[in-house]
């Protein structure tokens, strides 16, 4: 009797057309995984088809887009899908007193709102192949507070909370949520955080106005050095594959060496002395 032919496994990844993502999408697809890489932008995913991805237009403000990149997955691989990788986001830098209730919403959109859309989409087919695993891309920012960075540590403190429900909720169907929480690690978020910036922050009238020049505009506008432990992208994806092929995976993978000191400070410092550590960074 002829054995039956095994299927690749499939993940879903988005956010791929740099840094982490993109580095994932092709790890995972030299380890045999079937890959849908998703960018919010079809150049970018013409270019990801002609590097020999497959690659999907998906936006995570665009629930129409979501929808039509799942229902093409499932024609494509007959109604399985094994992982989901939700990795896309952006950071919108500022002082918190800076940041309009309007870009907080709009950061919310892709870097939350849209990760839960899609998310409860691909969900229904974990649950009827009894089977699924849910990675969440958080942050060091899901863990501490850091200056200037209020837009995107609300959203990460909210995804971790979320997926921790999230991952309890799901307990005893097959289906894991585990959570990847980097540090400092080489991709675009920084150049890409300009337009955001220069959108939503009139920091010219704000009363942090010498504050920003001193600090935060050098930091996104100025060519510098990698950040003291900074890491490739390579370093994420290793936890990534951990996550996602380990018969137990843990439901956190630090990633840096800032993750392991600021998730360990957070557990054992009082609040006024984790201030004063967090003012350091």
């Amino acid at each position: 009797m002829a054995k039956p032919i095994e299927r690749a496994r499939s993940v879903l990844i988005t956010g791929s057309s740099s840094g982490i993502g993109y580095h994932a999408a092709h790890a995972l697809t030299a380890r045999g995984w079937r890959v849908f890489a998703t960018c919010r932008s079809e150049t970018d995913c013409t270019r990801l088809r002609a590097e020999g991805l497959e690659s999907l237009w998906l936006d995570y403000t665009d629930k129409a887009s979501m929808q039509a990149a799942v229902t093409e997955i499932v024609a494509r691989t007959g109604g399985r899908l094994d992982a989901l990788f939700n990795n896309g986001a952006y950071a919108l830098p500022g002082a918190v007193e800076d940041l309009p209730a309007d870009g907080l919403r709009a950061i919310f959109e892709t870097n939350l709102f849209g990760w839960h859309e899609l998310t409860r989409q691909v969900l229904p087919l974990m649950r009827a192949q009894g089977h699924g695993r849910i990675v969440q891309n958080s942050s060091v920012l899901g863990l501490a507070a850091l200056k200037w960075r209020g837009a995107y540590v609300a959203t990460k403190f909210a995804l971790e909370g979320l997926s921790d429900v999230l991952r309890l909720e799901l307990a005893g169907t097959g289906i894991r949520v585990i959570l990847i929480e980097p540090g400092p690690v080489t991709s675009r978020i920084r150049q890409n955080s300009i337009a955001h910036f220069e959108k939503w922050i009139d920091w010219e009238n704000s009363p942090r106005a010498q504050d920003y020049r001193d600090s935060l505009l050098a930091r996104l506008y100025d060519q510098r050095e990698p950040d003291f432990f900074e890491l490739p992208p390579e370093a994420v994806t290793r936890r990534v594959i951990h996550a996602l092929e380990a018969p137990r995976p843990r439901a956190r993978y630090y990633v840096t060496t800032p993750t392991y000191l600021l998730g360990s400070a957070r557990r054992v410092l009082p609040t006024r002395a984790l201030d004063w550590l967090l003012d350091k960074f």
